[in-house]
């Protein structure tokens, strides 16, 4: 307890905050990977704290200087007024942000609130792909500098993964070399991403805030950006969303997302199932 106030002084402390206001310092739990805190000043403002694991803890390739991702993440979403945290300060070691309102979005809510807060949700994710990054790839420099293409940033990315699963062991349905010879025969088809999109590729209902404050449900903030990337802003309206796709419909269909894909201006069904690669 005591060391995590001292350190939660200090970044205050950096931030140009009052670090003898501070009242109150607790851990936020459901994250699997940083250690979260909200931090509470005496004039009731309210801030997050997150510390990335020591360097000796094993992680993936791509799993390096995350933060740095996550601050360019919030810093994107604000310039299409999307709900999230605001960077306060971003450091070696630390990210230290705003609060948003509401809670992680659990099973509490009614089929009717969830429609509600799910054409909402769409509505957001399709302004966060309104917006475009200087080239491709994670801004965190884990796996190199931006890529000029979406192949280069793409292929990097893959190769990181398949040398992840060579590395801890992890058990695929195929041999990583298989997985590898077969992705590679449809590598031309990554030339025709154009343009560099905001993709947060993380939101789950966990990473989304609800905030009951005002009554009803609303969306107090995507949290959490931490694996964004820019890439995958093709031509088609429809096809440049499938990987934020993959979150958004996690272990299910987003097929069957009525409200979600109609706040994000994806119907008729066919506009998915060109998403999905599905039309003959």
């Amino acid at each position: 307890m005591t060391d995590s106030w001292e350190q939660a002084r200090q970044v205050l402390a950096a931030a140009g905050l009052p670090p003898d206001r501070l009242a109150d310092c607790r851990p936020l739990t459901g994250g699997t990977y940083n250690t979260v805190e909200e931090l509470r000043l005496v004039d009731g403002s309210r801030y997050v704290l997150k510390i990335p694991p020591p360097e000796t803890v094993p992680g993936l390739r791509h799993e390096s200087q995350l933060l740095v991702s996550e601050a360019e993440f919030y810093r994107a979403a604000d310039t299409v007024e999307v709900p999230t945290p605001s960077v306060v300060t971003v450091g070696d070691g630390h990210l230290l942000m705003t609060a948003c309102p509401g809670a992680p979005w659990d099973d509490s809510t009614t089929g009717a609130e969830r429609a509600l807060l799910r054409n909402e949700l769409g509505g957001l994710v399709a302004r966060l792909h309104q917006v475009t990054g200087p080239a491709f790839g994670y801004p965190s420099g884990a796996l190199g500098p931006l890529a000029p293409d979406w192949r280069t940033a793409f292929t990097a990315m893959l190769d990181a993964v398949l040398d992840d699963a060579l590395r801890y062991d992890a058990w695929l349905p195929v041999p990583v070399g298989e997985v590898a010879r077969t992705v590679r025969g449809a590598y031309d088809a990554l030339d025709e991403v154009t343009v560099p999109q905001l993709v947060h590729f993380d939101l789950w209902q966990g990473n989304i805030l609800v905030d009951r404050s005002a009554g009803a449900p609303r969306i107090g903030g995507l949290i959490d950006g931490e694996r964004m990337f820019w890439g995958f802003s093709v031509k088609s309206a429809c096809r440049r969303l499938v990987a934020d796709f993959v979150s958004l419909a996690l272990l299910g269909d987003i097929r069957g997302d009525e409200a979600f894909l109609r706040g994000l201006e994806l119907l008729p069904l066919e506009c998915v199932q060109e998403c999905s690669g599905e039309r003959e």
